[in-house]
């Protein structure tokens, strides 16, 4: 259906107005200004992932372990130790340092 009205509707031609990245109705008051974004908020940004990541299998685990078993507890310490082990990384590699600056 909307690929019939495309093919059937009106093609109105673009005006210079439209063609305008701004589309908030102000008027452009200077040039657009874009600056990139320093490397260190994909560092925040990565581990922020890699943390969130295990949480979430940590939780999926607590979900399924039922009959707690030496298994499921080596398997918990396994995750429980990899968590440590990249936070130590990333507090010794100062890798977030200096993202508020």
């Amino acid at each position: 259906m909307l690929t019939l009205n495309r093919w059937l509707g009106p093609k109105p031609r673009p005006t210079a107005l439209k063609l305008e990245p701004f589309e908030c109705g102000a008027t452009p008051v200077d040039t657009l200004n874009v600056k990139a974004v320093p490397i260190k908020y994909y560092a925040v940004a990565i581990v922020f992932i890699l943390f969130d990541l295990e949480t979430v299998f940590l939780f999926i685990w607590a979900l399924g372990a039922q009959p707690l078993t030496g298994w499921l507890l080596a398997t918990f310490g396994f995750f429980v130790f990899l968590l440590v082990l990249m936070l130590a990384y990333v507090w010794n590699s100062r890798l977030i340092e200096g993202v508020t600056e």
